[in-house]
């Protein structure tokens, strides 16, 4: 392969329209970087597990890929594929004392980079909580590879590794259509939605401060039987009502929230397309929404069963529709009429202008992880966290995933906003209102409701 190797070439492969917007607004002191955790109760075998994440690679080999070199005026970033990794995926560091802190810092502090194949890392590290368990740290560049398909890659490294082949998972849940065929009014799309308001900051002291992280460990919210919303949404209204009530309690004048939700359409099984295949809604909350009711905890029963209801409705609608990944806005900025260079320029200036009406926050909702993850003489999975990247306007995400019951959350957020404390704060208060939506008081209309 050659530097000068045409678009045909079999061995490129183009930036998609996700890949570009990231690659253009990449920042040393914000890593654009997905964490993954898992908690295994066994050690695995260093080598058996170092080829097994290269057997991995090689099935998917869309992961195994760096960015292409290119003069400045080219019209295209383009994935270079390799044959093999670049560097050693797998490492072993030695045990110490807070060893999953720092296996976390590392993973939100420093992205792999883009100019090595494959642009993530894995670090297995010793479960100081745990004689004789493993936490797999997998640390992934955003602009390549987003958290399903970083999934999928492990889990046919726990197929190689166990040598137990894995049932094709079932296609993810879709949604019935909605019950009144009614649009539920949110806040109009022009208003400028909710920030949210700064705590007590770490600051960053240059390149590489990362973000900060907390995990919850909590029961999967109940649900009644044939209600006409989902855990989805639940989580949904539990994150627009921390956000409105840390910012009441910092003196913030109440606005509407807005959440993106990234919608992952794929199939989950061997031949899942890897790379950015998500793409993005965003869930409007007004502040009616989200003004207190009159129930002894600030909000009624009643208040947050409609609270839910007409997120089931707006949430609906919204991934029914049909739009480009990232809207647009963001097709247009990537269309190939300019260099490359030019476009970034254009890309982080419209980022700039366009930060006061970016989404209050993320939630990413992987779901129940539809992957046993089982590393046979390692054990099978225990607990599985993710987090997706929280850098400013937004300086907060939240995301979920479930095995055997449990709700596995991480709050992350940027150091330039919050401090430690305030992600403890953040966690009762989400940990609160994801409470108050567990209660039958929502069945209604349970006709048509989602699985």
């Amino acid at each position: 392969m050659t530097a000068g190797a045409g678009p045909a070439d079999p061995a490129r492969v183009p930036f998609s329209h996700v890949d570009e917007v990231s690659r253009h607004c990449l920042r040393d002191a914000e890593p654009e970087t997905v964490h993954i955790e898992v908690h295994l109760p066994g050690r695995p075998d260093p080598q058996r597990l170092r080829r097994a994440f290269g057997d991995a690679l090689r099935c998917h080999p869309r992961a195994l890929v760096r960015e292409a070199p290119g003069p400045w005026y080219r019209r295209h970033y383009t994935w270079q594929l390799t044959d093999g990794p670049d560097v050693d995926v797998v490492t072993f560091p030695e045990p110490e004392p807070d060893a999953l802190a720092r296996a976390r810092a590392r993973a939100l502090a420093a992205a792999p980079p883009l100019t090595a194949s494959p642009p993530l890392r894995v670090e297995a590290v010793a479960d100081p909580d745990r004689p004789g368990g493993t936490v797999l740290f997998l640390t992934v560049h955003h602009t390549a590879l987003d958290g399903p398909a970083a999934l999928r890659v492990l889990a046919t490294a726990a197929e190689r590794y166990g040598g137990v082949p894995v049932a094709v998972p079932p296609a993810p849940p879709t949604r019935p259509a909605a019950g009144s065929g009614a649009a539920v009014p949110g806040p109009p799309p022009w208003a400028r939605p909710a920030r949210v308001a700064p705590g007590t900051p770490t600051r960053p002291v240059g390149p590489g401060a990362g973000n900060g992280l907390l995990v919850l460990d909590l029961p999967v919210p109940h649900r009644p039987s044939g209600a006409p919303y989902t855990v989805n949404d639940q989580l949904l209204a539990a994150t627009a009502l921390t956000v409105a009530q840390w910012n009441r309690l910092r003196g913030r004048a109440p606005r509407p929230v807005r959440i993106t939700v990234p919608v992952d359409d794929r199939p989950r099984g061997p031949e899942m397309p890897i790379g950015n295949g998500t793409r993005l809604v965003e869930v409007p909350f007004t502040v009616a929404d989200l003004h207190p009711g009159d129930g002894a905890d600030g909000r009624s029963p009643a208040a947050t069963a409609g609270l839910l209801l007409r997120t089931a409705e707006r949430t609906r609608a919204l991934k029914a529709a049909h739009r480009p990944p990232l809207g647009r806005g963001a097709a247009l900025l990537t269309a190939p009429v300019l260099p490359v260079t030019w476009r970034a320029a254009l890309a982080r200036g419209a980022q700039r202008a366009l930060a006061p009406w970016t989404s209050t926050t993320l939630l990413s909702n992987i779901g129940r992880v539809p992957y046993p993850l089982d590393f046979g003489d390692a054990g099978r999975s225990e607990a599985l966290w993710i987090s997706a990247p929280a850098r400013l306007p937004r300086g907060l995400t939240v995301t979920t995933a479930s095995t055997a019951g449990r709700l596995h959350v991480s709050l992350r957020w940027s150091t330039a906003l919050l401090g430690e404390a305030d992600g403890a704060r953040l966690r009762e208060l989400f940990e609160r209102q994801l409470c108050a939506t567990r209660f039958p008081a929502a069945q209604g209309n349970t006709a048509g409701g989602p699985r």
